[in-house]
């Protein structure tokens, strides 16, 4: 099995016009001229001083990947690359219209996708529905044109999932957020086709702090999918972003992730997701790239019926750390969940699975199964796995199982003795192990993620 891999294909920038950049580092000026900038209304500035409060207020996480190396007074925390978002590819300026035309996005929205969003550093540049959705009441925006033209409907939900204090980095998000999504789906409207959101760092020190919402209202269905890349800069950068989702009664929301963030981006998520009655909510999490993830996922079960899945990919090489995993609490009977984690370290990456699962007093006859897998390519790597179960209730079922070890010379070598190279013959025996994740996700991304794979193995054996 073998790959034609663009090594080009990311790592790339381009030279593009600003039309604002504030200066580095924060301040309580520093976000009230932000929202002054983007025209919103008192409640939002509000909620943004009350985010770099509490982020001021709070202090680095004592626990998990080391921080130090990170200096938020060097970050860029809003840089905007055009005056207005374009409706067409072709109405954007050369060089963003460049970028996502090498990254593939206007050929995917051509071939599979609902709706496209994309983001170019601070702000959403190109954005497009197709009409037959918006006629069935379908909104997906980006959130800066949510607050303000259903400023009622963002307000119900915004900052009740996740809320300003919750912690450091998810209250610095609040404080400086820009572009992300907002995606609202009517009673009983199934989108049949994923809407899709990219978001794209270019120049450095520039940081990336998107604001995602998404609500399926009751008997509705979604697939979410989001991409996010940057270019290799030596100083490293910040990738922050909240998302809040709410899955209503037997509504089913799909949220893939595929990220392939550079080795200088520390990438520093909260993402939470409430479900109602006979709701389900799918996390299906790709991590690849970056110089630190600090990334989990997590489900709350509020109502009878509800069932959570966490399916998640990490793959660590060189100076990479993913600390990943997910969480889901059980607070409600008859509920249901599975979390299945797959982790690949190699050539001295770390990757560590880090989860938790709930169970409520009075969340009878729950069910909860966690499945973590770690394959180290290497005598360097490193594998982590911190499982953490609180079970309140007795009629409750959680079940947890892991795995740990590295590449069989057995299995290569009988690979090799068919005649396959020893890349291919590694290659083969990696596919396989995540073919459980892969299969989750449309055929177009699970090309491209092949082909990211295949290149992270070049020289992991030998």
């Amino acid at each position: 099995m073998s790959f034609e891999v663009d090594l080009d294909k990311y790592n790339f920038s381009v030279s593009t016009d600003y039309n604002y950049v504030l200066p580095r580092g924060l301040n309580e000026s520093t976000v009230r001229e932000m929202s002054r900038l983007k025209n919103e209304p008192q409640w939002m500035e509000d909620l943004r001083l009350k985010g770099l409060h509490e982020f001021i207020g709070k202090k680095m996480p004592a626990w998990g990947p080391e921080l130090s190396d990170l200096d938020l007074n060097k970050v860029i925390y809003y840089a905007k690359p055009t005056d207005n978002q374009a409706k067409s590819w072709e109405d954007l300026p050369p060089s963003i219209r460049e970028t996502f035309e090498r990254l593939g996005v206007p050929e995917a929205e051509r071939k599979f996708l609902a709706g496209v969003g994309a983001q170019f550093e601070s702000e959403v540049v190109y954005h497009n529905l197709k009409k037959e959705l918006e006629s069935q009441g379908v909104i997906f925006s980006d959130m800066d044109t949510a607050v303000r033209e259903y400023p009622e409907l963002v307000k119900e939900y915004y900052n009740k999932i996740i809320p300003v204090s919750d912690n450091k980095f998810s209250a610095l998000t609040y404080a400086v957020w820009s572009g992300g999504s907002f995606v609202y789906v009517p009673k009983g409207v199934r989108l049949e086709k994923p809407v899709y959101a990219y978001f794209r760092l270019n120049a450095p020190d520039v940081g990336n702090f998107e604001r995602t919402l998404i609500v399926a209202e009751e008997d509705s269905y979604v697939h979410y999918i989001e991409g996010c890349t940057a270019p290799l800069y030596s100083g490293s950068t910040l990738h922050g972003g909240v998302v809040e989702i709410v899955a209503k009664k037997g509504a089913h929301v799909r949220y893939t992730t595929i990220q392939n963030w550079s080795r200088n981006v520390f990438n520093l998520v909260t993402q939470r997701a409430h479900v109602y009655e006979n709701g389900k909510m799918e996390w299906v999490d790709g991590n690849m790239g970056s110089r630190v993830t600090m990334k989990y996922p997590s489900i709350y079960l509020l109502g009878r019926g509800a069932s959570g899945i966490i399916n998640s990919m990490s793959i660590a090489s060189k100076n990479q750390i993913i600390d990943s995993g997910g969480k889901i609490y059980h607070n409600a009977p008859d509920t249901s969940s599975t979390i299945t984690s797959k982790g690949i370290s190699m050539k001295g990456g770390i990757t560590t699975y880090r989860g938790l699962v709930y169970v409520a007093r009075n969340a009878e006859n729950a069910k909860s199964a966690v499945r973590c897998d770690s394959l180290m390519m290497d005598e360097n790597s490193r594998s982590n796995t911190y499982p953490y179960e609180v079970v309140n209730e007795n009629s409750a079922t959680v079940v947890h199982e892991a795995s740990a070890g590295r590449v069989g010379q057995e299995q290569l070598f009988y690979l090799m003795s068919r005649g396959l190279k020893e890349a291919d013959a590694l290659s083969l025996i990696v596919m396989g192990y995540m073919d459980q994740f892969t299969k989750e996700i449309p055929v177009d991304f699970a090309t491209e993620l092949y082909k990211l794979i295949s290149l992270e193995l070049t020289g992991a054996v030998g």
